[in-house]
């Protein structure tokens, strides 16, 4: 399924192909308006691929039931783009996912700069290439992560002659938030972490928000658990987004906890609905799921790809962005709702222009209980 199912998904022509000009979030939910807040976003709401619905996201709590359970993502997005030089050439590093152990490995994307502080992809370079850093660091190149692939490279970052600090001392004094393109100016890092963020005493963390959580507030969450819903924390630390069209998500680190696991299974065991908030939570929870849909305490690597095929065997639900053209998070999205629930939502999607990216809207896809 590496890219073959995807891209068969795309040349039938289902979806969309691009998403239509003007519904690329550019800024902040709370940005766009006097009076906006994070929860200020639209939510679209799928049941089967015959009733999909258009909400304000403050509506969540009376379009869920007491016993569902949310399971959310506490990774903390990191500052995960630092400038550098390679060969004389200015790049910047993307630092995606840290290795085993704390030799300073880390799996890393190289850009270009492209202005107004984004970027644009480029090959990884060298092996034994060294990427210059500020403050003295360097970046030793090592080689691809995926071999015949040059997009994510390990590589081992040395700190300053006489110092013992690792990446995340290099993040927090020179890195600052991924950002792309379509978005019109620099956030400060409170932006791209969710209300669940917890930050780690080891500074490991996502390299991209986990951003279906974004549009939850304090209060919100105060509001959903006086309803009785629950909420589950796990963590699954992303790696960078800017996958090629049909390529699936690199292995990630995840840790389900066994209160987690407790807490999902008593609740199917009771009836209720298992909501997953973003794809990051799918990927952790069904890793750690075995064969019987019984979720077990879990931690470490997953290379999981959640397809239609596979399927999915704890999740009822799923709470996420709108995704692009080419991802293969669609095909999670088909195995959690089916395929005619994912084309009539992006349908409704575009002919209500809901905003795309981690700025914009969600979308609330349901498994259709009276589907057998």
């Amino acid at each position: 399924m590496r890219g073959e199912g995807v891209r068969g998904v795309w040349e039938k022509g289902l979806y969309i192909r691009d998403i239509p000009p003007g519904l690329e979030a550019r800024v902040p939910a709370e940005q766009r308006g006097v009076g906006a807040g994070r929860d200020s976003v639209r939510l679209l709401v799928s049941r089967g691929a015959s009733d999909v619905s258009l909400h304000a996201f403050r509506e969540l709590p009376g379009l869920l039931r007491a016993g569902d359970v949310l399971v959310v993502n506490t990774s903390a997005t990191l500052p995960a783009a630092v400038d550098g030089r390679l060969g004389g050439e200015e790049i910047v590093v993307h630092f995606s996912t840290r290795g085993d152990g704390d030799d300073g490995r880390w799996s890393v994307e190289l850009r270009e700069p492209a202005g107004r502080g984004t970027t644009r992809a480029r090959g990884g370079g060298p092996a034994g290439g060294v990427v210059e850093l500020p403050g003295g660091w360097r970046l030793v190149l090592e080689g691809p992560l995926v071999p015949g692939a040059d997009r994510l490279w390990w590589g081992r970052a040395e700190a300053p002659r006489g110092s013992d600090e690792g990446v995340p001392a290099l993040l927090r004094s020179y890195g600052r938030p991924i950002r792309y393109a379509y978005t019109d100016r620099d956030q400060p890092l409170s932006a791209y972490r969710t209300v669940f963020a917890v930050p780690r005493p080891d500074g490991a963390g996502s390299a991209e928000m986990p951003s279906a959580g974004r549009p939850f507030t304090a209060g919100l969450v105060a509001e959903l658990a006086a309803r009785g819903v629950w909420f589950a924390p796990l963590t699954l630390h992303t790696g960078v987004a800017s996958q090629e069209a049909h390529e699936p998500p690199y292995p990630e680190r995840y840790e389900v906890p066994a209160a987690t696991a407790l807490l999902v299974n008593t609740a199917r065991a009771a009836g209720g609905r298992v909501i997953a908030v973003g794809t990051t939570a799918v990927r952790a929870l069904e890793s750690a799921a075995g064969g019987d849909g019984v979720v077990r305490a879990a931690a470490g690597w997953t290379g999981l790809v959640v397809t239609p095929e596979r399927g999915v065997r704890v999740v009822d639900g799923l709470l996420t962005g709108l995704h692009e053209p080419g991802a293969s998070h669609l095909l999670m999205l088909e195995a959690v709702a089916g395929r005619e629930a994912v084309l009539r939502g992006y349908a409704e999607a575009v002919a209500n222009l809901c905003l795309w990216h981690e700025f914009g809207d969600v979308h609330l896809l349901l498994k259709d209980e009276n589907r057998h």
